[in-house]
């Protein structure tokens, strides 16, 4: 077993070195419902919003207010935005809704104009906060010249990140799990279509902005061979691209000598670079050739991931702690929400930086033991933010919540 497939099958159980803290019945945090979860000492999960529907991006405001995407469903153009106000008095937060009838709303990010950009099913658009009739502009797809963005298949949700620099850079899911056609197995003589190309799916998009204008000048593809890219972070020193791979599934059924793919494939952190090849539906893991392409050369082509992830843990989004709040130990380590619903998932974990400030180090768990427990649902946390606060935001879909991880032995 070589390194990078020894930190992933680590990754999920390395948290030995804090003290747990378990929530009592009826315990709070930071004023608050507390949830009844493992955390290492000091920290503490509070509930802040309950009774959503299918909540997936949050956006936590300077004032402390909270943006929340709700696709309430995936059937198209039921979704909601909702404003999560602070109580003028006492702890937690009044729910207003802003906008409705969005078509499945995922993403959710500030832009550099101060503007709300949303990511619907082939668009994104943006609004004024301050704008009480809240007017929304079209940036991609929509009345917007950018084309729309394709949204098809298994993976059309949208989320994105801008740059250090202002730019756009956007998730296009690949529309099947493995290029699968009809059920049916590739052709491994042949490359997978709708990988491939300018406009291949399984890929990153870069939009070139232009300021202050907010609009796109051009678009071009990025990165390829990714399968789902919804986990995207910006490192804070270097301004590298991160992303955390969603890896595929079905592999069982091309290898039936593996008794079991409960940690096979393990998802991927990757290193993005421009133009670059990170090798879906070819090969998986740390570059090894995919059952239904076996004559793949993949080291030869494609680029290998930095980092394997627990198989299945389904990391649907990521942010680089950059606040005072927390222990200096996370101090620019990457956290990362795992969805999944098989072992290695419902989870919140920190990924530690190594002595070159990468998120390569200790994986450490921020959020454990999150299952079922009397009316408590096992734990689904899709997007995950910093607050102003230096606290961590997330949303988990499967519960209807939003919740933050809370730092209560914090500076005064």
């Amino acid at each position: 077993m070589n390194k990078k497939m020894l930190a992933g099958a680590l990754a999920a159980c390395l948290s030995s070195a804090f003290a747990p803290a378990m929530a009592a019945a009826g315990a709070q945090c930071d004023g608050m419902t507390r949830l009844d979860v493992t955390t290492p000492a000091g920290f503490c999960v509070a509930v802040l919003a309950d009774g959503l529907k299918f909540p997936r991006g949050v956006l936590p405001l300077t004032n402390g207010d909270i943006l929340v995407t709700d696709m309430t469903g995936w059937t198209p153009k039921q979704g909601k935005l909702w404003l999560l106000q602070r109580k003028a008095a006492g702890p937690g937060y009044e729910r207003k809704l802003l906008l409705d009838k969005l078509d499945r709303p995922n993403g959710i990010v500030q832009g550099p104009d101060g503007l709300v950009y949303v990511g619907e099913v082939g668009r994104i658009f943006r609004f004024d906060l301050r704008d009480p009739a809240r007017a929304v502009t079209d940036v991609i797809g929509g009345t917007a010249k950018t084309p729309r963005l394709p949204g098809l298949g298994l993976h059309l949700l949208t989320n994105m990140r801008f740059s250090p620099k202002g730019d756009l850079y956007v998730n296009v899911g690949s529309s099947t799990d493995h290029c699968e056609n009809d059920g049916k197995a590739p052709d491994p003589a042949k490359a997978c279509p709708s990988a491939e190309g300018p406009e291949a799916l399984g890929a990153i998009r870069e939009y070139t902005m232009a300021w202050p204008a907010g609009t796109v000048t051009s678009w071009r593809t990025h990165a390829r061979g990714l399968r789902n890219s919804m986990a995207l972070a910006f490192h804070p020193a270097t301004g590298e691209l991160w992303q955390a791979e969603n890896a595929r599934d079905a592999i069982q059924a091309a290898m039936p000598q593996l008794k079991s793919d409960e940690n096979l494939p393990h998802e991927e952190l990757n290193l993005i670079k421009s133009d670059r090849h990170y090798g879906w539906p070819y090969c998986y893991d740390d570059n090894v050739a995919s059952p239904e392409y076996p004559k793949t050369a993949c080291d030869a082509q494609f680029a290998a991931p930095e980092r394997l992830l627990p198989g299945h843990a389904a990391p649907l989004g990521m942010t680089f702690y950059t606040a005072s709040r927390f222990p200096a130990l996370y101090k620019n380590s990457l956290i990362i929400g795992y969805h999944g619903y098989r072992s290695n998932g419902h989870r919140l974990v920190a990924l530690l930086p190594d002595k070159a400030g990468a998120p390569l180090g200790k994986s450490v768990e921020l959020i454990g033991n999150w299952e079922r427990k009397g009316k408590q649902g096992r734990g689904a946390p899709v997007d995950v933010k910093q607050g102003q606060d230096g606290d961590i935001y997330m949303a988990d879909d499967h519960n209807g919540l939003v919740l933050k991880l809370h730092y209560a032995a914090a500076k005064p």
